[in-house]
Parts: structure tokens; sequence; C-alpha cells
């Protein structure tokens, strides 16, 4: 059931950035987990301003790629505290899996197709069509 449209996802995003450049402060973070949450929070708010929703500035990404990114980003945030040599910091790991996790269940609550639609934007299908095959239009 996708139950969040592109308008509410684009304000989770917003929150997601904050949470990210706050995080390192109010949790106390290591040095290598405060750089990733850095680094990563920069990296969603290109992401914001490049996505065709409401509050993409550049609209160059199609919302369904948005959604793609997310998908892939979400099992390497719960893996990011071991990638990024950070798995000791008990905040930091904590940190990162919580949001891997919550990321994926945005992802599979949230309606991608919705602003491609309203944007005539086209994007990739992972689901595929009823016969299995994935779609690019």
């Amino acid at each position: 059931m996708k139950i969040l449209t592109p308008k509410i996802h684009g304000i989770l995003d917003m929150l997601v950035t904050l949470v990210l450049f706050i995080a390192p402060s109010v949790f106390r973070f290591g040095r290598e987990a405060s750089a990733t949450s850095y680094v990563l929070g920069a990296a969603y708010v290109v992401i914001i301003l490049a996505t065709a929703y409401q509050y993409g500035l550049v609209k160059l990404l199609p919302f369904t790629l948005h959604g793609t990114l997310e998908l892939i980003l979400s099992p390497f945030l719960v893996a990011m505290p071991w990638i990024a040599g950070f798995g000791y910091d008990m905040a930091g790991r904590d940190f990162f899996i919580v949001a891997g996790i919550a990321l994926f269940v945005v992802w599979l609550l949230t309606d991608y197709k919705a602003a491609d639609i309203a944007y005539g934007k086209k994007g990739i299908d992972l689901l595929g069509d009823r016969k299995g095959r994935i779609r690019i239009t």
C-alpha cells in the first residue's frame, strides 16, 4: 500500500537531511560517523534539488529514480558503520542501522510514480509489468 505522496515524501526528505546534519552533535558521533553523516546529508540535498517533484529545484531526476536510489541506499546505510570503519561507535552505528531500516520502510510506502505523472518524467519501473519484465520508459 503506497500511502506516502510525493509531497509528504519530500517533507520527510528535508527532515532526514536536517537530522543527518544535526545527529552527529546531538548523539555525539565519533569522527568517522560524523563525517559520513555530513557527506550523506550534503548528497541528499543534491538529490532533493535534482528530483522532479514538488521540492526539486532543477527536476532532472525522475521521482522513480529517486526511489531507486533510496532502495539501493537503505542496505548500505545499515552496513555503513562497518564500511566506513565506525562499527565501534555505538551511537553512530545504531543511528545508521535505524536510518537504513526507516529508509526502506519509506521506500515501501511511497508512491514514486505519482510525481513522474505530474511532472511528465519517465524512469525505471523496478517492479516491471505483469509478465515480470523490467520496463524502462
